[in-house]
């Protein structure tokens, strides 16, 4: 099984702890770099590349729907996947998003065990997607 290199963008410490935390457990082996804003993002993505980005929208400096212009406007990094996974079920967000080319979006479920469930299946997913470099 192949190590997933994850960028995990959100502003949330607690977030980032419970998305270790369930990468960590579960049977796929995961590198996560995070990130607190789209800016830190966008100056981790100068060095390294990763192979999937996990993006939260509502963060304070660039918002996750602006890194996501920045990004799909740069020819190096345009191709990464990106899962959405936000508080936001609004509709308009979640069409922007898919407009801008996300590969998926989750919207954060209030129990822990669905919130698993979801990061499991994502990592499974991308996990045997034999496309990511």
């Amino acid at each position: 099984m192949k190590n997933l290199h994850i960028l995990f963008i959100d502003d949330d410490e607690i977030e980032r702890l419970k998305f270790n935390r369930i990468c960590k457990q579960s049977s796929y082996k995961t590198t996560i770099i995070e990130a607190e804003n789209g800016e830190e993002a966008i100056k981790i993505l100068d060095t390294q590349l990763p192979q999937l980005i996990v993006l939260d929208l509502n963060m304070p400096k660039m918002n996750g729907i602006e890194f996501l212009h920045v990004l799909r406007a740069n020819d190096k990094l345009k191709y990464i996947p990106i899962v959405v996974l936000s508080s936001s079920d609004n509709k308009e967000d979640v069409k922007k998003c898919f407009e801008i080319g996300v590969s998926g979006y989750f919207i954060k479920p209030l129990h822990y065990e669905d919130y698993k469930q979801n990061i499991t299946n994502t990592l499974a997913y991308w996990s045997a997607n034999n496309l990511l470099t």
